[in-house]
């Protein structure tokens, strides 16, 4: 058992969420569904433990994005952990940090929940932990949609396969990444269909590749899109590149951060003969769209 640590707590009572919270999907909702009279704290990673230990794009948003979402969730604070510095804390030194940077008089997380070097750390040992500490402590069941849990693996999984409509079920919200226009080779000007271009965020599940239906929020306006995901076959590069024809909008947007929701696959990654040919590919999945 971890030995219970003692001093003040704050005047305004504090709630922990633990997790990692990646996606901020339907089965994160109990988990932060917190009392209102607490400060509410989520305490993350940047990214899922996963991605950090292999280096492999593995989360479901942006460590930017998932601060936004749980700001929307209800968070009054969240608390990036580094995690560098708490990999290799022992699971009773993790539970005994969280006790003295937070003072938390609840704890919320997941039936699922681990911590601590090699993930030693379980459910059982918080609950000993928050006995001994006079802290009250919320573990949240599992969430099943279609008969599957919903987790981010299962996301990830559907994301990759281009069932986003089945993902975007099981998540909070659609799934989504922000990214800046960059400036493109204009291609898509002289076809008559001029595209907003981002570098797709290499932090993110590579989605599978291909034409979306999409919808683009930019300067709180959303506006109707398709977005081609992808290396472009026709047009080399070799990063993932998003393109998205924004419907009814004619701004000037390079430099500025604009979000992409994908909203449903329409189709994979093709290689088209000539311009002719891609040019009336694009005219027929606008329809496909209905844009």
């Amino acid at each position: 058992m971890c030995n219970k640590l003692s001093g003040r707590r704050n005047i305004m009572k504090t709630a922990l969420a633990l997790g990692t919270f990646d996606g901020v999907h339907k089965g994160h909702t109990a988990v932060l569904n917190l009392p209102h009279e607490y400060k509410k704290t989520a305490v993350v990673f940047s990214l899922p433990p996963k991605a950090l230990l292999s280096g492999r794009p593995l989360a479901l948003m942006t460590a930017e994005d998932k601060i936004k979402a749980l700001k929307v969730a209800g968070m009054d604070e969240v608390y990036t952990l580094d995690f560098g510095k708490v990999r290799d804390m022992e699971a009773c030194d993790f539970l005994l940090f969280l006790k003295q940077r937070f003072s938390p008089s609840l704890i919320s997380c997941g039936f699922n929940y681990r911590f601590g070097k090699n993930a030693a750390g379980d459910t059982e040992l918080l609950k000993a932990f928050c006995g001994e500490n006079g802290i009250a402590l919320k573990i949240s069941e599992p969430v099943k949609a279609g008969g599957v849990t919903v987790s981010s693996t299962e996301i990830r999984a559907l994301l990759e396969n281009g069932e986003t409509e089945r993902a975007n079920s099981l998540l909070s919200s659609p799934f989504s990444y922000t990214a800046k226009v960059i400036k493109g080779d204009m291609r898509g000007r002289t076809l008559g269909f001029p595209t907003a271009n981002q570098k797709y965020p290499d932090v993110l599940v590579p989605v599978k590749f291909g034409v979306y239906r999409s919808s683009v929020l930019i300067n709180g306006n959303e506006y109707a899109g398709i977005t081609d995901i992808g290396v472009r076959p026709t047009f080399k590069t070799d990063y993932i590149i998003s393109e998205t024809f924004i419907k009814d909008f004619s701004g000037d947007i390079y430099g500025k951060e604009i979000t992409v929701r994908l909203l449903r696959f329409i189709r994979g990654e093709k290689k088209f003969s000539s311009v002719q040919e891609l040019k009336k590919q694009i005219a027929a999945d606008i329809r496909s769209a209905d844009l």
